[in-house]
């Protein structure tokens, strides 16, 4: 596993690409702004958006940075993540990195077999008994799946589910990673150091 592979030249690429188009889009309202014959409130409702886009590619950025360090499998899971979010299949993964998880989680059942989106996507398949819970995964390894994790007692604006509550809960108390795919809209999300970070959804992520 390399310590030093995050770049990912196309995203990275994409990234700073929209970051100067929000800087010109802000260099421009503020030129205008006092003129009465311009009204930014218009295009600040552009700027919010391009804001969220450019959120959201760099949590897409960031989650393949923060992988590569600690698994060789990133790529696999950013892809069963995809397949997962475009079939609305809910799941729960958590990477583990340098905290060890044994006095964190409740274990589930034991697996040990190499990463695959095969094998990912089959465990969180809808009926599968071992679905509602959390995959584990130690380096290239399925370590466990249906295991339970701590749930956040954050207080958050908006109404979470049980599996980002779960990814958030593990991220307060360790180091690791925590990728959920939403049943109800398909979104991924990933949770690290107690935040929750939206993933770009709307086009193929590329290495």
């Amino acid at each position: 596993m390399d310590s030093q592979n995050c770049d990912f030249s196309p995203m990275k690429q994409n990234l700073e690409h929209g970051i100067q188009n929000l800087i010109h889009l802000l260099q421009s309202n503020l030129k205008v702004l006092g003129n009465e014959n311009y009204c930014v409130l218009g295009s600040l409702e552009d700027v919010k958006d391009q804001l969220n886009s450019i959120e959201s590619m760099a949590a897409s950025f960031y989650l393949n940075c923060y992988l590569s360090s600690f698994t060789d499998s990133y790529e696999d899971l950013t892809a069963t993540a995809q397949h997962l979010s475009k079939r609305k299949h809910g799941a729960l993964i958590v990477i583990e990195r340098r905290d060890s998880l044994d006095n964190i989680i409740q274990k589930g059942t034991t697996i040990g077999a190499m990463v695959t989106p095969k094998l990912l996507e089959s465990i969180f398949y809808p009926g599968n008994p071992l679905h509602d819970g959390a995959v584990l995964i130690r380096g290239n390894v399925v370590y466990s799946a249906a295991n339970i994790l701590p749930l956040t007692k954050m207080i958050t604006e908006k109404k979470l589910g049980t599996r980002h509550r779960a990814a958030i809960g593990v991220s307060e108390q360790s180091d690791a990673l925590a990728l959920v795919v939403s049943e109800e809209t398909g979104k991924i999300s990933f949770a690290l150091n107690g935040r929750l970070y939206p993933i770009n959804t709307t086009q193929q992520i590329v290495f």
